[in-house]
């Protein structure tokens, strides 16, 4: 494995920095301020879409584009260091389009849609033009063990009718989000097997009886795209919407998961780098007691190990990237998601560390660590909390432990046996 990266990434780099530095940086407070008054800068996000995508800053993150797609068909590996970049600023990764959940959208579509899918859902997606939304989680159901969804999904002549209710789904209170990747029950036979059960079907924003009830807000922050709760009644679309095959819903989120876990942990990265920054630079020109903070043993170490601890995660993840690149998604699943894990509880420790050192500002809007916070702390759970994919971990152990060879580690004591016989 080889992690250094190469002259095409170095040159992206270095690209995406000074577009986030000369353009995104200077219209962060303009940003803010319009989403505090309840406003999406949608001409805003239009014109430095515009920009990127001259640039050639675009659709970085998938490797397999169809042919008349923009984009730059960057690896995993390749796209890493990018979208770490990008992470820096919570809002930048729509201005290059490679924001969740569009992102893990467009790879199942164009893993799995139709000719006519495609033409209608993931061209305009790849363009940029519109923006979507997957709707899983449920407030009724552990949606942690997904097999537990209880959305309807029902055959009804030509046509596929969705009942139920969705919550924390990213995106529908965007302005441009004109499509539902809903995964709901399409097989409610008593003995159907658990895995096959599922599929999902694409549902306009504006069909009849699809409702946005609320965004809502995680720990007291509002996202302007939205983390929203959704209802069906009896929404009815075309049986050509249906995505891939009926029954095949559960093994699809599965696929579309591996990758989008990666791109939340690829961002943390960047955010938790930033975090950093702050902080030291804070310690640097802050005085208690007689001296700079950053002479105190205890802010010192603080720092010390934000530094090794997030390089020791930019490197799992790496390898992690590595590992879907060569060997696909399913084979990279304990990698994806031990560093899922690692991410996470990194993101809320050092943010943690930095609010400390800021005091009291550190908990207002004064700086970005609040949010930065919220988020790593609602990362726990975002694409399945951590006790599953602990669980995913402890099971590859045992798995290498039954496949190790019978007694292969009582080798470890046979010299302090043969020490023992000898007296």
């Amino acid at each position: 494995m080889d992690f250094g990266y190469a002259p095409r990434v170095q040159t992206l780099r270095r690209q995406v920095q000074d577009f986030l530095e000369d353009y995104l940086l200077p219209h962060n407070l303009q940003w803010h301020r319009a989403v505090a008054d309840g406003q999406f800068p949608l001409q805003l996000m239009e014109d430095l879409k515009a920009l990127a995508k001259w640039d050639g800053l675009w659709n970085l993150f998938l490797p397999e584009l169809p042919e008349d797609a923009p984009g730059t068909r960057l690896t995993n590996l390749e796209y890493a260091p990018l979208a770490e970049i990008m992470g820096r600023l919570p809002w930048a990764p729509e201005v290059f389009n490679c924001n969740a959940p569009d992102t893990g959208n467009m790879e199942l579509l164009n893993l799995f849609a139709t000719p006519e899918q495609r033409e209608r859902w993931l061209m305009p997606l790849l363009e940029g033009e519109i923006r979507s939304c997957f709707a899983m989680s449920e407030p009724d159901v552990a949606s942690s063990d997904a097999t537990n969804i209880q959305t309807s999904i029902r055959r009804d002549g030509d046509a596929y009718v969705i009942n139920g209710r969705k919550w924390f789904i990213t995106g529908p209170a965007h302005p441009n989000c004109r499509l539902a990747i809903v995964l709901g029950v399409s097989d409610e036979g008593e003995d159907a097997d658990p895995h096959a059960r599922h599929s999902m079907v694409l549902v306009p924003m504006d069909a009849p009886g699809l409702e946005v009830v609320r965004n809502i807000p995680i720990m007291h922050h509002r996202a302007a795209e939205g983390h929203c709760e959704l209802v069906f009644r009896d929404v009815r679309v075309p049986a050509g919407n249906l995505l891939g095959d009926e029954g095949q819903g559960f093994r699809m989120a599965q696929a579309r998961l591996g990758p989008g876990r990666i791109h939340h942990c690829m961002r943390t990265i960047g955010q938790c780098e930033v975090a950093l920054e702050l902080m030291r630079e804070r310690a640097m020109e802050r005085r208690s007691f007689g001296k700079y903070l950053s002479e105190h043993a205890n802010v010192a170490d603080w720092i010390a190990h934000s530094r090794l601890e997030i390089d020791q995660a930019r490197l799992l993840v790496l390898q992690a990237a590595w590992q879907i690149d060569e060997h696909g998604a399913r084979a990279a699943r304990t990698a994806v998601s031990g560093i899922k894990v690692v991410a996470a509880q990194l993101q809320t420790r050092i943010v943690d560390r930095a609010m400390q050192i800021f005091g009291a500002m550190g908990l207002t809007p004064d700086t970005p660590l609040s949010y930065l916070w919220t988020w790593g702390r609602a990362m726990r759970f975002l694409d399945g909390p951590d006790e599953v994919h602990l669980r995913v971990v402890a099971k590859d152990e045992f798995r290498r432990a039954r496949e190790a060879p019978r007694g292969a580690t009582s080798q470890y004591f046979t010299l302090e046996q043969d020490l023992r016989d000898t007296h």
